[in-house]
């Protein structure tokens, strides 16, 4: 059976902005303590990942900070990632990696200001979740939880942040090496604990970068020879698969293009390729079997993954192999808290002083063709580039009688205003077609609204402007600046978080994209009596973007009748989708994302 379990991860197969996250009194996250002295939260991050941060409660972020941020296996939840005490009722892959107690023991070893973030993605498959989002788009959503994690712990003075992977794992780290040109200096620690599968030639110069870049910074692969490992009579990788021919690939890249000389000895059973900051291990698996965890928990391989290259560690005999090393720290049962939602699930602006403000950027895209000033305008958007006051989201209330009789009552949080570019002081609303809009909803776990939203939006609205059509080069950035310019006018100096309606047209979803794929749909813009200009219309294609088009945000969790609910399940409900839509159950919830043409 455990066999079986570990087939299954081998073969199948962030972080958002939390909270005070070391703050254990925050009454905003609910939370639990552990008997090791631990505080524990789980945090609700769109799309679709569930990030468990565990703490020492004796915590001063004044010491050195060790930050492990862990890419779960493929199968396997938080649970049983954790490990616990084993009896006959537990099921055995509580017994197989034991995270939580190698992470004790490594506090145990000097390191007692180590916060653990276990990573879990949405059907336990990072691999999967990045193929849904689209891989563009989720390397880029997955540099953006690192950086908030970062930032959201204080970002300490001496903080040293480990990215770990098992498994499917993997997945997640290498899209962070994809999503950006260049390791950022401060991640000190990259470990693949058999979850190098995907190393590609693409990925060699980005680490050979970053290990150059600083002494600290130190790369650990673990490994195994998986080229003939069979199940039920059948191989289990690929001729060309697996972790053996993946770190194969990984050492010779080194070696050819980087010059790197490898020294090559043995330790606990492992064949070890050592060069300045890299230890390659593989274990030569003589007898043919499957030691996807059991290299990670019974020969304590995550717990030497941590500790290797550190010096006091090095001096020693190594804790690679067995017998486990941490047995002392294996507790009983973790009973995990409710996950909860950000506060914020936008990105603060990366690197203020740096990013561009609103007229420098229109000024950037005047002269460039359609494709290249969307490209543009989603660069900044997923970067964070939006002003702080589009963060602080309002509530919107509404109810609704269901077939059966029963009001009901919803609530969701909404962007002020309509996605602009900038910060507070200098920004602009930008027009984009669906696609763009698209990216940056599921990117930051939100959707674009419907018409009852629309209308809805406008009632609550603590500002109902008069619209104010334009009619010449309608197409044109120069235009989208001047229809700014005039909402601001007539503004004037009222309070810009406060919620702001009838200066646009919204894109919107719609049931009658289904009529259509390749279409935009837009409704709303209304007059102060409530008429809107533009009735529900999905004539232009889907690249067609005028001065007139605004993109509303709407915040994916919401609440019914006090209960916590994702926008897709009520729209789709037989009898609850009457809160949000006025056509019927939605049979499609996201715009096109086709490219543009």
């Amino acid at each position: 059976m455990r066999n079986r379990f570990r087939h299954g991860v081998h073969a199948g197969l962030f972080i958002a902005v939390l909270a005070s996250v070391l703050v254990i009194a925050s009454a905003s996250m609910a939370s639990a303590q552990t008997e090791s002295g631990e505080s524990l939260r789980v945090l609700a991050l769109e799309p679709g990942v569930k990030a468990t941060v565990v703490a020492p409660t004796r915590f001063d972020r004044r010491a050195p900070v060790e930050l492990i941020l862990y890419a779960l296996p493929n199968g396997n939840t938080t649970e049983e990632t954790m490990g616990r005490t084993m009896a006959d009722s537990v099921g055995w892959r509580f017994d197989i990696q034991h995270i939580a107690a190698q992470t004790r023991a490594f506090r145990a070893r000097g390191y007692a200001h180590t916060v653990l973030v276990y990573l879990e993605a949405e059907r336990l498959s990072w691999p999967d979740w990045r193929r849904r989002l689209g891989y563009p788009q989720a390397n880029a959503r997955i540099v953006a939880l690192v950086d908030e994690l970062r930032r959201a712990i204080g970002n300490p003075p001496n903080l040293s942040v480990t990215l770990a992977s098992h498994s499917g794992g993997g997945s997640f780290a290498f899209g962070f090496i994809e999503g950006q040109t260049d390791l950022p200096a401060w991640l000190d620690r990259l470990v693949f604990l058999d979850s190098d599968y995907n190393f590609a030639a693409l990925h060699g110069p980005p680490l050979a970068r970053w290990l150059r870049a600083a002494s600290r910074h130190r790369l650990v692969v673990l490994a195994y020879d998986d080229r003939d490992i069979m199940l039920d009579g059948k191989k289990v990788v690929s001729d060309s698969g697996g972790t053996w021919r993946a770190t194969k690939r990984l050492r010779e890249y080194f070696m050819q293009s980087e010059g790197v000389t490898f020294a090559d000895d043995t330790v606990a059973g492992f064949a070890r390729a050592r060069a300045p900051q890299m230890e390659l291990l593989v274990h030569p698996n003589a007898q043919n079997r499957i030691l996807h965890t059991e290299m990670i928990g019974e020969m304590n391989g995550y717990l030497h993954a941590l500790l290797v290259g550190r010096e006091s560690y090095d001096r020693g005999a190594p804790l690679l192999g067995t017998p486990r090393a941490y047995s002392a720290q294996v507790r009983g049962a973790v009973v995990l808290p409710p996950a909860q939602p950000p506060a914020v699930p936008t990105p603060p602006r990366r690197g203020a002083g740096a990013a561009m403000g609103g007229r420098v950027f229109m000024a950037s895209i005047d002269s460039l063709v359609r494709d290249q000033r969307e490209a543009a305008v989603q660069r900044e958007l997923l970067n964070g580039n939006i002003p702080d006051l589009l963060r602080a989201l309002r509530t919107v209330r509404d109810s609704a009688t269901t077939a059966d009789g029963r009001l009901h009552v919803i609530e969701y949080d909404v962007m002020p205003d309509y996605l602009a570019v900038g910060s507070n002081d200098d920004f602009v609303r930008i027009p984009m077609t669906p696609r763009t809009a698209q990216a940056f909803a599921q990117a930051y776990g939100y959707v674009l609204p419907t018409r009852r939203m629309v209308d809805a939006i406008w009632r609550a609205a603590e500002d109902q402007l008069d619209p104010q059509p334009l009619t010449d080069m309608r197409e044109a950035s120069a235009t989208f600046l001047q229809h700014h310019q005039l909402i601001e006018a007539q503004r004037g100096a009222r309070e810009r978080t406060r919620l702001v309606a009838g200066i646009k047209k919204d894109v919107v979803v719609s049931n009658r994209l289904l009529e259509r794929a390749d279409r935009v749909a837009i409704y709303g813009w209304h007059y102060p009596d409530g008429r809107p200009i533009q009735p529900l219309y999905v004539g232009h294609v889907d690249w067609y973007v005028d001065y007139s088009h605004g993109v509303r945000m709407v915040r994916r969790t919401m609440r019914v009748d006090g209960v916590s609910m994702t926008f897709e399940q009520i729209a789709a409900h037989p009898a609850l989708h009457v809160l949000v839509s006025d056509e019927g159950p939605l049979a499609t919830v996201r715009l096109a994302t086709s490219p543009s043409r």
